[in-house]
């Protein structure tokens, strides 16, 4: 079952409204002393209905979790979709975007929204398990950039997360600083994968992608990186990515009869 309504994010768009998800586990309504981990996650529109997705495709996500009964809440806020509010909102840093626009870094003030609001919400509201433990980060594109950014300097909150194409590259091809001054739980878990495919979209990719995967074992993260065969920077990729990102995050399946 998934969850919507309205929210706002004064901080970032004042008082117009987007969507945001929750994606219920099948035993949530009658199993009522059970609690469940939660993973946030970014892009909420493109996670569980193609109607809705920017693209006519979505992750699939909704399906996957039922059919495997992984006993997960998932929350996520649909993004700014106003002209490229996206990528101010999922950047922590100042860019040019390839069109030569210059785009400015929100990221921080869309995490301050998200552990400060969003999560308290989410925890009230619903039977979480709260604790740091118990928390998960998931997305893709600028979605997984901020995935690795909350884990670096957001780490009282998030023990694990799933960067899928990260955009790495906004960068210029340096590792992003984040990752050098980041101070990491030692139980840290970080799935981060990229499409072969991919790395013709940008030059500096494929070696800030392997230099960050260097760095982040130097920071003693427990970091599952993969390289995706064929894969591309899509929807219909990224589902496909799942069950791999779920198996090392933890989440176990359930096994269904």
């Amino acid at each position: 079952m998934v969850e919507q309504w309205d929210i706002t994010l004064p901080s970032l768009t004042g008082d117009r409204a987007r969507k945001a998800y929750v994606y219920l586990p099948e035993d949530y309504e009658y199993n009522e002393d059970k609690r469940y981990p939660v993973m946030y996650m970014f892009d909420g529109h493109n996670l569980f209905f193609d109607g809705e997705a920017t693209y006519g495709k979505c992750w699939g996500l909704k399906e996957f979790l039922d059919r495997t009964g992984i006993p997960l809440i998932v929350a996520a806020a649909e993004c700014d979709t106003v002209g490229n509010g996206r990528l101010s909102e999922y950047s922590p840093v100042d860019f040019v975007f390839k069109n030569g626009e210059k785009i400015k870094g929100r990221g921080k003030l869309y995490m301050d929204w998200l552990v400060k609001v969003f999560k308290p919400l989410i925890d009230a509201k619903y039977r979480t398990l709260p604790d740091r433990e118990n928390t998960a980060l998931g997305g893709s594109s600028m979605g997984g950039l901020m995935t690795v950014y909350a884990l670096s300097e957001y780490n009282a909150y998030f023990s694990r997360g799933a960067a899928l194409s990260p955009s790495l590259w906004v960068y210029g091809g340096e590792v992003p600083p984040f990752v050098g001054r980041g101070k990491f739980g030692k139980d840290t878990v970080l799935y981060m994968d990229y499409g072969s495919r991919e790395f013709k979209n940008h030059d500096v990719q494929k070696s800030v992608f392997a230099d960050t995967c260097a760095a982040l074992i130097q920071k003693n993260v427990l970091l599952a990186s993969r390289i995706v065969p064929g894969g591309t920077h899509s929807e219909a990729s990224w589902e496909k990515c799942i069950p791999f990102f779920m198996d090392a995050l933890g989440f176990s399946k359930v096994n269904k009869n």
